[in-house]
């Protein structure tokens, strides 16, 4: 991928400049999720390499500090308008280079390993964070971020917001009348299509809105692909796709017409839903809202008298 090293234009800045700023204690050493001891001086120049953790450090105050981003980061709005690295998996050092950041923060997802050991190699702070498989995964990631930033009051905040909008969620949830059996379709281009078993973040998704995973139900583990003939077998009652994957293949009536869908029970009763990507498997500081518009989904008597929850459209 290719990366651009303008600067924002002056709406780009000024947006950016609107971010409450906050003080940071610093310097700070960290021991990150590859192991590594790295000691942060200067946040003023920050690289988040992926859309959830540029989220986490504007939603920590420090957007303004923001220079480059990978191009999953597209929440929230004023980050469209920065240069790009690359994609979180395929990252380009000169790239990063070329922003001068004084810190550069991502997942362990982030490379190839030979980046970010060029971009550390020439001084820069590299920190990677974990990010597990669980609905706990966005606020384990606030602590570890904000930790690193030297921003830990703001992230203690910020992590405890998120907790509460989850917990809510779950305990809605908690009073369904019944468990509808859902799958996360992964539509990818060349007709292949892959589900989301067991020990995943959208497995995670499911069970916190109230839904049962047909695919971990089956005994799908991860990620895996799936035929037409195991998705009628499956029979979930609710299929989940991500709104990029639908978009490529003709939003709603396209999900619809892939080989299988329309013989499963979600779709001969049209319960197909299209969320965002990021917001549906990002595991961002929006993951209770997220949740929210699932149930509203899944179980709309839930939700007849809370406003906040907004169905999917």
């Amino acid at each position: 991928l290719g990366y651009a090293v303008a600067r924002p234009g002056l709406s780009a800045l000024a947006a950016l400049q609107d971010a409450s700023p906050v003080s940071a204690v610093l310097p700070v050493t960290v021991t990150d999720a590859n192991g590594n001891e790295v000691t942060v001086t200067d946040i003023s120049r920050i690289v988040p390499l992926s859309g959830d953790i540029a989220e986490i450090v504007w939603d920590l105050g420090l957007g303004a500090n923001i220079v480059a981003v990978d191009v999953s980061a597209t929440y929230p709005e004023p980050l469209l308008a920065l240069p790009k690295v690359g994609y979180e998996r395929v990252l380009n050092a000169e790239g990063i280079l070329a922003m001068e950041p004084t810190v550069v923060i991502g997942k362990q997802a982030a490379g190839p390993p030979e980046v970010l050991e060029q971009v550390a190699g020439a001084g820069v702070p590299v920190v990677i964070v974990a990010s597990s498989e669980t609905i706990e995964a966005p606020m384990e990631k606030i602590e570890a971020v904000s930790t690193a930033l030297g921003v830990q009051d703001a992230g203690q905040a910020l992590a405890a917001k998120v907790a509460e909008e989850i917990k809510a969620a779950q305990a809605l949830s908690a009073g369904a009348t019944d468990k509808p059996s859902a799958l996360i379709l992964l539509i990818q281009e060349g007709g292949v299509q892959r589900v989301a078993g067991g020990g995943t973040v959208a497995s995670a998704m499911l069970e916190a809105a109230g839904a049962t995973n047909a695919a971990a139900d089956s005994g799908i583990m991860g990620y895996q692909p799936v035929t037409p003939e195991a998705l009628v077998a499956a029979a979930p009652d609710i299929i989940v796709t991500m709104a990029m994957g639908a978009e490529a293949v003709g939003g709603f009536d396209g999900v619809m017409a892939l080989p299988g869908v329309a013989d499963t029970p979600a779709g001969q009763n049209g319960r197909i839903y299209l969320y965002d990507d990021e917001l549906l498997l990002g595991m961002t500081p929006r993951t209770g809202q997220q949740l929210m518009t699932m149930i509203a989904d899944f179980h709309p008597e839930l939700t007849l008298a809370t406003p906040e929850a907004t169905p999917a459209g």
